[in-house]
């Protein structure tokens, strides 16, 4: 894999295209890439290491790209074992390597690597401080809750380098992804992994604005070197919670179809008054990261449930405790319910909806019994309508 940055500042990171679910629960058909960098100067640098899944590549990677030099200083951006597994094999193959890091990455790493790094000189840095490499300068700044305690990042002066951690990454191995859109992946990356620390976020961005970067150098994903305000921009609408995009998602949970139907027959409703994006999705069916990732791109929502147990089907429940969790807020709502005896789905939803920022829950609750019927039209119809005018 051949990922160009500069004749001193070298990739040395491994695709995984076996790992089947990142985190254990994010679907990752196309894998993942697990980023690792060094820098070459007077003294050597390397900027984190990898998941022990790809620590024997990694290994190769790392001992071609040095040519007999050492490793001086190991950056430990992130503490999380897709980036910072293989420190312990680093320290055996290095056991005079600095590790760099701040007070919160020395106060968790023995939670990690319990005796394997004890030996190891330790460098604590804290926001503003630099570090020299010969032509090279290394300044930290931290990034607390983006989206670990002791996350920081790491400026390149003389080449304008951000390494971001886990800024602007994005699922996807390289190598199977390098014509693919590059918000695609992020969003659902950035929603469902750091979408409930938009504060943060934006305390991270404000720093940045005050750099001139010219390369952003993520731990996951490709490097970004063109058109950065493009990136840089959806990373500050998104940290905002802001909508992206104009649209509606109808998200339903239906045990025998019913309620899927009346989902369908909304939608149509919907795009018939000029709605020009709405996307229709199975959350018993579909990928529940990439139904969040519609949630928080749109600007409304209309929630179909069918009544299970006196209260909601449980997907539907699953998927607005995961709304709830990633902060998910300033957005539009409406509610279709459906039950035979004793409908309670808009009832339950409602629980949680309530919880939830500045969002607006809309009239008319639209209630049907079992299957859609003529007669439900008209609600259908006026729910539609208030949706489409929000």
């Amino acid at each position: 894999m051949n990922v160009t940055i500069s004749d001193a500042i070298r990739y040395i990171g491994v695709d995984d295209t076996t790992i089947d679910l990142f985190e254990s629960q994010y679907d990752v058909p196309e894998g993942v890439s697990y980023n690792s960098y060094l820098i070459l100067d007077d003294k050597v640098a390397l900027m984190d290491t990898v998941d022990m899944r790809g620590v024997e590549e990694w290994e190769k990677n790392l001992m071609d790209t040095l040519a007999g030099r050492k490793v001086d200083y190991l950056i430990v951006s992130h503490l999380e074992p897709d980036h910072a597994g293989s420190i312990a094999r680093l320290v055996e193959l290095f056991p005079e390597v600095t590790l760099v890091g701040n007070a919160k990455t020395f106060s968790m790493m023995p939670q990690f690597f319990e005796g394997a790094v004890d030996a190891c000189e330790k460098l604590v840095v804290k926001e503003g401080d630099e570090l020299s490499l010969g032509s090279h300068t290394l300044s930290f700044y931290m990034a607390p809750m983006v989206h670990w305690p002791e996350v920081m990042v790491s400026y390149e002066s003389s080449e304008k380098v951000l390494f971001s951690a886990d800024g602007f990454g994005k699922f996807g191995a390289l190598s199977l992804t390098e014509d693919d859109d590059w918000a695609c992946e992020a969003r659902r990356y950035y929603f469902n992994i750091v979408g409930k620390y938009g504060n943060p976020v934006q305390a991270l961005l404000k720093k940045a604005a005050t750099l001139d970067i010219a390369t952003i150098c993520p731990l996951h994903g490709p490097i970004l070197k063109e058109n950065l305000g493009y990136y840089i921009g959806l990373y500050d609408t998104w940290s905002k919670y802001e909508p992206e995009n104009t649209g509606v998602l109808i998200a339903y949970a239906s045990i025998h179809g019913n309620t899927a139907k009346a989902a369908e027959k909304l939608g149509e409703m919907l795009r018939a008054k000029g709605v020009e994006k709405v996307v229709v999705s199975d959350l018993a069916r579909e990928d529940m990261a990439e139904v969040i990732e519609d949630a928080f791109r749109y600007d409304r929502m209309v929630l179909c449930g069918a009544s299970y147990d006196g209260g909601v089907f449980p997907c539907m429940q699953d998927f607005l405790h995961h709304l709830q969790s990633k902060a998910y807020q300033k957005r539009t709502v409406g509610m279709l319910e459906n039950g035979s005896w004793a409908p309670c789905a808009a009832k339950a939803m409602r629980e949680i909806v309530d919880t939830l920022k500045d969002v607006t829950v809309v009239e008319p609750v639209v209630t049907i019994r079992s299957t859609m019927k003529d007669a439900d039209l008209e609600a259908m119809e006026a729910l539609a309508e208030v949706i489409a005018k929000a």
